[in-house]
Protein backbone atom coordinates (compact mmCIF):
# COMPACT_ATOMS: atom_id res chain seq x y z
CA UNK A 1 0.00 0.00 0.00
CA UNK A 2 2.73 2.17 0.50
CA UNK A 3 4.16 2.06 -3.01
CA UNK A 4 0.95 2.14 -4.80
CA UNK A 5 0.88 5.42 -2.51
CA UNK A 6 4.24 6.85 -3.28
CA UNK A 7 3.38 5.77 -7.06
CA UNK A 8 0.67 7.91 -7.20
CA UNK A 9 2.38 10.59 -5.38
CA UNK A 10 0.18 10.55 -2.07
CA UNK A 11 3.48 11.07 -0.33
CA UNK A 12 1.45 11.52 3.18
CA UNK A 13 -0.38 8.40 2.97
CA UNK A 14 2.61 6.22 1.58
CA UNK A 15 4.53 7.52 4.70
CA UNK A 16 1.69 5.99 6.84
CA UNK A 17 2.11 3.08 5.32
CA UNK A 18 5.70 2.53 5.55
CA UNK A 19 5.76 3.77 8.89
CA UNK A 20 2.90 1.41 10.55
CA UNK A 21 4.73 -1.62 8.29
CA UNK A 22 8.04 -0.59 10.48
CA UNK A 23 6.18 -1.01 13.85
CA UNK A 24 4.50 -3.91 12.59
CA UNK A 25 7.85 -5.51 11.84
CA UNK A 26 9.31 -4.65 15.25
CA UNK A 27 6.41 -5.87 17.20
CA UNK A 28 7.11 -9.42 15.24
CA UNK A 29 10.84 -9.70 15.58
CA UNK A 30 11.68 -9.03 12.15
CA UNK A 31 12.88 -5.19 12.68
CA UNK A 32 16.28 -6.28 10.77
CA UNK A 33 14.57 -8.26 7.87
CA UNK A 34 14.77 -7.56 3.97
CA UNK A 35 10.90 -6.74 3.99
CA UNK A 36 12.13 -3.68 6.99
CA UNK A 37 14.55 -3.16 4.59
CA UNK A 38 12.23 -2.50 1.99
CA UNK A 39 10.23 -0.14 3.92
CA UNK A 40 13.13 2.46 4.75
CA UNK A 41 13.82 2.50 1.38
CA UNK A 42 10.17 3.66 0.73
CA UNK A 43 10.19 5.94 3.78
CA UNK A 44 13.53 7.73 2.69
CA UNK A 45 12.11 8.07 -1.23
CA UNK A 46 9.23 9.62 0.36
CA UNK A 47 10.89 12.04 2.62
CA UNK A 48 12.94 13.09 -0.17
CA UNK A 49 9.87 14.04 -2.61
CA UNK A 50 8.68 15.81 0.33
CA UNK A 51 11.96 17.71 1.03
CA UNK A 52 12.96 15.93 4.10
CA UNK A 53 16.16 14.97 3.37
CA UNK A 54 18.01 14.41 6.96
CA UNK A 55 15.32 12.19 7.40
CA UNK A 56 15.24 10.78 4.29
CA UNK A 57 19.09 9.93 4.71
CA UNK A 58 18.62 8.28 7.97
CA UNK A 59 16.05 5.71 6.63
CA UNK A 60 18.34 5.04 3.57
CA UNK A 61 21.24 4.26 6.03
CA UNK A 62 19.36 2.29 8.12
CA UNK A 63 18.13 -0.03 5.03
CA UNK A 64 21.42 0.02 4.14
CA UNK A 65 22.89 -1.15 7.76
CA UNK A 66 20.30 -4.16 7.65
CA UNK A 67 21.64 -4.79 3.44
CA UNK A 68 25.25 -5.13 4.97
CA UNK A 69 23.75 -7.32 7.88
CA UNK A 70 22.10 -9.68 5.47
CA UNK A 71 24.17 -9.20 2.45
CA UNK A 72 27.72 -9.61 0.91
CA UNK A 73 28.84 -6.75 -0.79
CA UNK A 74 28.13 -6.48 -4.22
CA UNK A 75 24.20 -7.86 -3.81
CA UNK A 76 22.05 -5.69 -5.88
CA UNK A 77 20.53 -4.50 -3.31
CA UNK A 78 23.75 -2.31 -2.12
CA UNK A 79 23.75 -0.45 -5.68
CA UNK A 80 19.29 0.13 -5.33
CA UNK A 81 20.36 1.98 -1.82
CA UNK A 82 23.41 3.72 -3.39
CA UNK A 83 21.47 4.73 -6.22
CA UNK A 84 18.90 6.42 -4.07
CA UNK A 85 21.46 7.45 -1.35
CA UNK A 86 22.72 9.75 -4.03
CA UNK A 87 19.56 10.78 -5.19
CA UNK A 88 18.67 12.51 -1.85
CA UNK A 89 22.02 14.39 -1.67
CA UNK A 90 20.97 15.53 -5.56
CA UNK A 91 17.69 16.61 -4.86
CA UNK A 92 19.50 18.20 -1.44
CA UNK A 93 21.69 19.61 -3.81
CA UNK A 94 24.95 18.35 -2.62
CA UNK A 95 26.08 17.13 -5.94
CA UNK A 96 29.91 16.40 -5.05
CA UNK A 97 28.64 14.16 -2.46
CA UNK A 98 26.17 12.81 -4.25
CA UNK A 99 28.51 11.47 -7.30
CA UNK A 100 30.76 9.13 -5.92
CA UNK A 101 27.30 7.31 -4.23
CA UNK A 102 25.53 7.02 -7.52
CA UNK A 103 28.68 6.02 -9.03
CA UNK A 104 29.02 3.25 -6.84
CA UNK A 105 25.52 1.84 -7.22
CA UNK A 106 26.28 1.57 -11.35
CA UNK A 107 29.74 -0.14 -10.38
CA UNK A 108 27.57 -3.07 -8.14
CA UNK A 109 24.85 -2.86 -10.60
CA UNK A 110 26.74 -3.17 -13.78
CA UNK A 111 28.78 -5.97 -11.76
CA UNK A 112 25.55 -8.06 -11.20
CA UNK A 113 23.46 -7.27 -14.03
CA UNK A 114 25.39 -6.40 -17.11
CA UNK A 115 26.16 -3.33 -18.85
CA UNK A 116 22.89 -3.26 -20.95
CA UNK A 117 20.22 -3.92 -17.79
CA UNK A 118 17.65 -1.33 -17.89
CA UNK A 119 18.26 -0.57 -14.07
CA UNK A 120 21.86 0.65 -15.47
CA UNK A 121 20.40 2.56 -17.42
CA UNK A 122 18.14 4.67 -14.76
CA UNK A 123 21.69 4.72 -12.94
CA UNK A 124 23.32 6.49 -15.79
CA UNK A 125 20.51 9.29 -16.27
CA UNK A 126 20.87 9.44 -12.23
CA UNK A 127 24.88 10.25 -12.60
CA UNK A 128 23.78 12.60 -15.53
CA UNK A 129 21.38 14.36 -13.18
CA UNK A 130 24.16 14.83 -10.88
CA UNK A 131 26.77 16.02 -13.55
CA UNK A 132 24.53 18.54 -14.37
CA UNK A 133 24.04 20.17 -10.89
CA UNK A 134 27.80 20.20 -11.13
CA UNK A 135 27.88 22.25 -14.12
CA UNK A 136 29.23 19.52 -16.36
CA UNK A 137 26.99 19.00 -19.31
CA UNK A 138 28.54 18.14 -22.63
CA UNK A 139 29.12 15.06 -20.20
CA UNK A 140 25.49 14.61 -18.52
CA UNK A 141 24.40 14.89 -22.33
CA UNK A 142 25.85 12.59 -23.43
CA UNK A 143 24.67 9.79 -20.05
CA UNK A 144 21.42 11.75 -20.59
CA UNK A 145 21.08 10.40 -24.45
CA UNK A 146 22.44 6.67 -23.74
CA UNK A 147 19.79 6.35 -20.88
CA UNK A 148 17.36 7.60 -23.67
CA UNK A 149 17.72 5.66 -26.00
CA UNK A 150 18.21 2.45 -23.64
CA UNK A 151 14.42 3.30 -22.47
CA UNK A 152 13.12 4.05 -26.27
CA UNK A 153 14.64 0.49 -26.78
CA UNK A 154 12.15 -0.89 -24.16
CA UNK A 155 8.67 1.38 -25.13
CA UNK A 156 6.56 1.36 -23.78
CA UNK A 157 7.15 -0.92 -20.44
CA UNK A 158 9.82 2.82 -19.83
CA UNK A 159 7.99 5.38 -20.33
CA UNK A 160 8.06 7.01 -16.88
CA UNK A 161 11.53 6.99 -17.10
CA UNK A 162 11.61 8.27 -20.56
CA UNK A 163 9.70 11.06 -19.06
CA UNK A 164 11.92 11.79 -16.18
CA UNK A 165 14.72 11.76 -18.67
CA UNK A 166 13.54 13.57 -21.54
CA UNK A 167 12.46 16.67 -19.01
CA UNK A 168 16.45 16.12 -17.65
CA UNK A 169 17.81 16.38 -21.08
CA UNK A 170 15.47 19.46 -21.76
CA UNK A 171 17.48 21.33 -19.16
CA UNK A 172 20.41 20.21 -20.03
CA UNK A 173 20.36 21.33 -23.53
CA UNK A 174 18.52 24.70 -22.32
CA UNK A 175 22.02 25.30 -20.07
CA UNK A 176 23.92 24.96 -22.88
CA UNK A 177 22.04 27.26 -25.12
CA UNK A 178 19.95 24.39 -27.37
CA UNK A 179 16.71 26.11 -26.76
CA UNK A 180 14.62 24.99 -29.56
CA UNK A 181 15.58 21.22 -28.49
CA UNK A 182 15.17 22.12 -24.92
CA UNK A 183 11.51 23.53 -25.41
CA UNK A 184 10.59 20.54 -27.88
CA UNK A 185 12.28 17.70 -25.35
CA UNK A 186 10.24 19.23 -22.45
CA UNK A 187 7.13 19.40 -24.35
CA UNK A 188 7.32 15.96 -25.28
CA UNK A 189 8.70 14.97 -21.46
CA UNK A 190 5.12 16.86 -19.68
CA UNK A 191 2.99 15.36 -22.28
CA UNK A 192 4.35 11.43 -21.46
CA UNK A 193 4.55 12.23 -17.78
CA UNK A 194 0.53 13.35 -17.93
CA UNK A 195 -0.18 9.97 -19.81
CA UNK A 196 1.78 8.32 -17.44
CA UNK A 197 0.86 9.63 -14.19
CA UNK A 198 -1.94 11.96 -14.96
CA UNK A 199 -2.70 15.49 -14.87
CA UNK A 200 -2.71 15.92 -10.80
CA UNK A 201 0.61 14.26 -9.89
CA UNK A 202 3.27 15.92 -8.50
CA UNK A 203 6.06 15.17 -11.68
CA UNK A 204 3.61 15.73 -14.67
CA UNK A 205 3.05 19.25 -12.44
CA UNK A 206 6.78 19.32 -12.41
CA UNK A 207 7.35 18.60 -15.54
CA UNK A 208 4.93 21.25 -16.72
CA UNK A 209 6.48 23.85 -14.74
CA UNK A 210 9.79 23.31 -16.25
CA UNK A 211 8.20 23.52 -20.02
CA UNK A 212 6.76 26.69 -19.06
CA UNK A 213 10.23 28.06 -17.75
CA UNK A 214 11.50 27.44 -21.19
CA UNK A 215 9.19 29.14 -22.62
CA UNK A 216 9.72 31.85 -20.66
CA UNK A 217 13.30 31.75 -21.24
CA UNK A 218 12.80 31.41 -25.10
CA UNK A 219 10.47 35.03 -25.14
CA UNK A 220 12.66 37.20 -22.77
CA UNK A 221 15.14 36.09 -24.76
CA UNK A 222 13.64 36.69 -28.63
CA UNK A 223 12.19 40.23 -26.88
CA UNK A 224 15.53 40.75 -25.58
CA UNK A 225 17.56 40.14 -28.91
CA UNK A 226 14.94 42.25 -30.94
CA UNK A 227 15.90 45.80 -32.38
CA UNK A 228 15.11 49.16 -30.90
Amino acid sequence: MGEVARGAGRHAEAERHFARALVLLQRAGRAESALAMAALNGLGMVHKYQGRFVEGRSAYRSALAIARSRFAEGHPAFATLYHNLGGIEHAHGRFARALPLARHGLAIRERSLGSGHLEVARDRAAIAAILDGLGRHAEAEALHREALSSFRRRWPARRHDAAVTLANLAACLHAQGSVAEAERLADEAAALSRAVLGESHPETRLARANLAAIRVARERASVTAEPV
